[in-house]
């Protein structure tokens, strides 16, 4: 403890006061500050008011938190076609790129796979339980299907082929959708958040 001097007065640094008297120094604690406190009244009133924001917040949250499921999935499914057509051109063989509407589930595999063993490197996802996924030939005659299920073809030069579904529709619970759109020079598909 540090000792300070002051008018005659020893002060201890803490704040006791230390006094010199004739048979030494005596030390006499401060008086007891008062500090402020919240009283049981204003903590009910903030609690009240955190419950009045959280039940206007929640709804706006639940609506950013379904539209970034609706996004995820759009972008993975994009993901996928890329990585089929890619492995199409590396492979130097078809990869079909299904989808099963009434289970919510679609995948990638090789177009030739061995039905006994199937393809190793075949990728399957699930929907997210708020989702649906819809395919739109738009007057393609002859679908291309895989398994009996719709399904894009990746040629071996990474084209499309031309009776794969020029749309893929995902939509969420709310009405809202993520469109996966053939492109005009049939390389690819991109995401859209408009129907055209």
């Amino acid at each position: 403890m540090k000792l300070q001097t002051q008018r005659g007065k020893w002060q201890a640094a803490s704040g006791t006061k230390m006094r010199r008297t004739q048979s030494g120094i005596s030390c006499h604690p401060s008086p007891v500050t008062r500090h402020a406190a919240f009283t049981l009244i204003e903590l009910v009133l903030v609690l009240a008011l955190l419950v009045v924001i959280t039940s206007l917040a929640a709804p706006a949250m639940a609506n950013f938190i379904r539209g970034r499921a609706l996004d995820s999935e759009a972008r993975r499914l994009f993901s996928l076609t890329h990585a089929a057509q890619s492995r199409a051109v590396s492979e130097g063989m078809p990869m079909v790129l299904w989808v099963d509407q009434k289970q919510g589930t679609y995948g990638f595999e090789a177009e030739t796979s061995n039905k006994k063993t199937g393809d190793p490197k075949a990728d399957t996802f699930t929907l997210d339980a708020t989702l649906q996924i819809a395919v739109m030939n738009l007057g393609r005659s002859a679908p291309t299907t895989f398994n009996n299920l719709p399904a894009i073809r990746f040629l071996a030069d990474g084209t499309v082929d031309e009776n794969s579904p020029q749309t893929i529709q995902l939509t969420d619970s709310g009405g809202v959708s993520r469109w996966l759109i053939e492109s005009r020079n049939q390389t690819g598909y991109e995401i859209s958040y408009t129907q055209q």
